[in-house]
């Protein structure tokens, strides 16, 4: 088994005292008994230092007989004896308390604002790297970490993985895979300490495959069982309370693929309907993005009959997005880095055919494969999603790391709106809401929706609104340019600076005045 990397909770189990402990005293700690004070540090810092022996017991994947030596005989002469096991509940009785606090589990974290979550705050660190192909198998001792388990499971970086969730703890992994292959990471929930738990876990690695990592979620913060388990190959130890972002990223980092350990965020703009400008917002943004906030990004144009990127940006590439989709199998660094279109020295475009000469259709996994590679090109990705709704788009909108959804003030975009909010608000419970842009507020003669209406509808004030401003963005558009590049001192360019600060997550431009906020944000 591979070691640990990148532990979740190494910061907080390392925190405090942490004496030079030898043998014995790490014994006294297995069993739960307090270890004697530790020396001054001046006494520490002049006694020689001696090497901590081997230690026995079976590792997970090395295939190697258990050895025993003075650290595992003296748990065995001096633990005491193990306390009775309580009477498990039928499973049927476990899996129906599971089911009821599954349900209870996902109406609280529904009922939460975005951004919370019910075992803790999300952590805004958690790598967006989804987790390859492999099989997971998660033992929980209680319901509610099971709950906790099945939610993650549900997460779109967990979206390729295949997870099942069982109770019963050690032991039914243990009788699970006496005569079965382990998957690719095992989950075990297990609150023993001591000798009882590394005899159990000396039995699971007894029937463990050799390339199998394990992950052991327990119930004591302590830093001489985490150094314990580490030894012997368990890959990482969890420690409640914890959210299911934090068992992705413990998932994920063990997982992280070391040739192609770098895959940029994604953000996908879409229309709550046709002729809304959610390509114009995606244009300006990224090229906020990449000049404002000096970052690499690409902006691929997934309009794939009628993309306006290359016009918006005064380009005609004889190479496009459909010649990767056509071969997918072929598409490396290389022919990636002849097929991109380079807009300003940080952005780079991936432009649509924009023909109408053949019928585009490709399956939700060839754009899956294309858009994969082009994740290892730069740190951002804009995606110009099309208003359409087919499997791929679905896919692409659901797996995205931000959504930018782009309405008009009319009661069809507050309707379509809505039913996307819903959407991938309940596919996605562990991100945040979508980022809505109020596009052409303002326009003359015209009944708007007012903006506080949109915003009650959808739970989440607008990220920006923009005025109705036909002769800029018009002139933008025939000129090929961007809206900073014609007029840098105008509303809607400190719009999108604002905006791309949003999506990124990186501190926005300042704003020019600030009496012009409170008409420009709606937040």
């Amino acid at each position: 088994m591979a070691d640990a990397k990148h532990a979740l909770n190494r910061d907080a189990i390392l925190e405090g005292d942490d004496p030079f402990l030898d043998a014995s005293d790490i014994e006294r700690l297995m069993l739960g008994e307090p270890a004697p004070s530790a020396a001054p540090v001046s006494a520490q810092a002049e006694a020689p230092f001696e090497a901590e022996p081997e230690r026995g017991g079976r590792r997970f994947g090395a295939g190697a007989p258990l050895v025993e030596d003075e650290f595992t005989d003296s748990f065995q002469s001096e633990a005491p004896a193990p306390a009775p096991t309580p009477a498990t509940p039928p499973q049927s009785t476990l899996d129906a308390e599971f089911a009821e606090l599954q349900d209870e589990f996902m109406a609280t974290q529904a009922a939460m604002p975005a951004g919370e979550a019910l075992f803790g705050e999300i952590d805004r660190d958690v790598t967006d790297q989804p987790v390859p192909r492999i099989s997971i198998a998660a033992f929980c001792e209680r319901p509610e970490t099971g709950a906790l388990v099945h939610n993650a499971a549900g997460d779109r970086r967990l979206a390729k993985a295949h997870l099942t969730v069982e109770l019963g703890g050690l032991p039914a992994a243990i009788e699970r895979y006496h005569d079965a292959t382990t998957p690719n990471l095992l989950i075990v929930e297990s609150g023993m300490r001591g000798q009882g738990l590394f005899e159990q876990l000396e039995e699971l690695a007894s029937v463990c495959d050799p390339d199998t990592k394990v992950i052991i979620i327990g119930a004591a913060n302590d830093i001489a069982l985490y150094r314990e388990l580490m030894k012997r190959g368990v890959s990482e130890y969890l420690v409640p309370p914890m959210t299911p972002l934090h068992l992705i990223r413990s998932i994920s980092d063990l997982f992280l693929d070391p040739d192609q350990p770098f895959a940029g965020k994604t953000i996908a703009f879409i229309g709550a309907k046709g002729g809304v400008g959610s390509s114009t917002v995606a244009h300006n943004c990224s090229w906020a993005l990449a000049e404002g906030l000096h970052t690499d990004a690409v902006l691929v144009d997934l309009d794939l009959s009628f993309g306006t990127a290359g016009l918006d940006f005064n380009q005609d590439p004889a190479q496009t997005l459909g010649d990767a989709l056509n071969e997918p199998d072929r598409l490396d660094d290389a022919l990636l880095d002849r097929l991109l279109v380079r807009c300003t020295e940080r952005l780079s475009l991936f432009s649509a055919p924009a023909t109408l000469d053949r019928d585009w259709e490709f399956s939700p996994s060839e754009y899956e494969m294309v858009l994969d590679k082009v994740r290892r090109q730069a740190p951002y990705v804009a995606l110009d999603l099309p208003h359409l709704w087919m499997p791929w788009v679905r896919q692409t909108l659901l797996s995205a790391d931000q959504v930018v959804v782009t309405v008009t003030p009319d009661l069809a975009s507050l309707r379509n709106a809505k039913n996307l909010f819903d959407l991938i608000a309940g596919a996605r419970p562990n991100d945040d809401l979508p980022k809505v842009v109020v596009n052409m507020a303002g326009m003359p003669k015209r009944p708007e929706i007012p903006v506080k209406d949109f915003a009650d509808a959808l739970g989440t004030q607008p990220a920006l609104v923009l005025p109705f401003e036909p002769q800029l963005f018009g002139k933008a558009a025939n000129n090929g340019q961007m809206i900073t590049e014609l007029d840098p001192k105008s509303k809607a360019a400190d719009g999108f600076a604002h905006l791309a600060g949003l999506v990124t997550g990186r501190t926005a431009a300042p704003l020019r005045k600030r009496s012009l906020a409170s008409k420009l944000f709606g937040g």
